[in-house]
């Protein structure tokens, strides 16, 4: 409970910071409260603990995308392929139930042994990938039914073939058609969110990230290479780019924390699936009676405007 009023308190903090009327003032009184209430009960998180939710992010045994899917969603369709090369088995997506209303979602998923996580390229993601979760999108858009997507990709896949087959413009063709999606759009990241693969995804009216996930541009090891010529560093480098939840929130780049089970999803699947069932039902709650134009409209301001830094911060 008391990590729980933690996380609600750092997203009320970071909901304050974001007031415009509050950009280049002096902090609010409702704003000072708040942080001398989150710093009676949390210090800032340390250089290890920074590298915790790295190792935890990593976790082999980590909830993935269908795992919460079989506990979230009833009569569950799965969707194939991209209608042009072919099926990437990285990316899933599908129609299902979840809570009462009828959703589509699309998830990066990998692999629990060496087989499937060939098979699923561990994770990342082909163009066809992209182009499935693209349907996905489509889908969503012409029947009205709010897209959850579930991010846990450490980046695009960057083989020859990849490239061959127009990757970087897969990506920009997902974040301009999610960008037009008429329908609310959620997304959290449950595990690594790594470079323009997890943000082809992860272009939505509210952006939700577990408590033991990451979010980056660069893996900590790839910008420990280019800064200091040794994949060595990562810890040092993760230290100073902060990819972790809390410094996520605190920047605006996501909306809220979710919750996990002690000490991380890995350990309860079922109660994982129920913090985070919670976190995208509430989410989902926020946008009911919003028109598709607003949505559209408000989806785009968030983006151009997002982590912009106030004189206060």
């Amino acid at each position: 409970m008391a990590r729980e009023a933690e996380l609600r308190l750092r997203e009320q903090l970071s909901r304050l910071r974001s007031l415009p009327l509050l950009r280049g003032a002096r902090l609010s009184g409702d704003l000072e409260r708040l942080q001398r209430q989150l710093e009676r009960i949390v210090a800032e998180p340390s250089d290890e603990e920074i590298w915790r939710s790295v190792d935890l992010a990593r976790h082999e045994d980590r909830p993935y995308t269908l795992d919460y899917v079989d506990r979230l969603l009833e009569d569950w369709f799965e969707l194939h392929g991209d209608r042009h090369h072919g099926d990437d088995t990285a990316v899933v997506a599908g129609l299902g139930r979840f809570r009462g209303r009828t959703v589509v979602l699309a998830g990066n998923q990998k692999g629990r042994d060496t087989e499937e996580r060939m098979r699923r390229h561990f994770g990342m993601a082909y163009p066809e990938g992209f182009g499935k979760a693209m349907r996905a999108m489509e889908l969503a858009d012409r029947h009205g039914f709010p897209l959850i997507t579930l991010v846990d990709i450490p980046g695009a896949y960057p083989g020859v073939t990849a490239e061959q087959h127009g990757q970087g413009g897969a990506i920009a063709r997902a974040q301009a058609k999610l960008a037009r999606v008429g329908t609310p759009v959620v997304t959290c990241i449950i595990g690594e969110g790594g470079s323009g693969g997890a943000i082809a995804t992860a272009l939505a009216d509210r952006v939700l990230m577990q408590e033991n996930a990451i979010y980056t541009v660069i893996s900590p090891e790839g910008c420990a290479a280019i800064l200091w010529r040794d994949a060595g560093e990562a810890k040092k480098a993760a230290a100073a780019f902060k990819p972790d939840a809390a410094h996520c929130l605190e920047l605006g780049v996501i909306d809220a924390i979710v919750p996990e089970p002690e000490p991380g999803a890995h350990t309860d699947f079922d109660e994982a699936a129920r913090l985070l069932g919670n976190a995208l039902e509430e989410s989902l709650e926020l946008f009911e009676g919003v028109s598709g134009e607003d949505l559209r409209r408000q989806r785009r301001v968030r983006f151009r405007t997002i982590a912009q830094l106030s004189a206060t911060r």
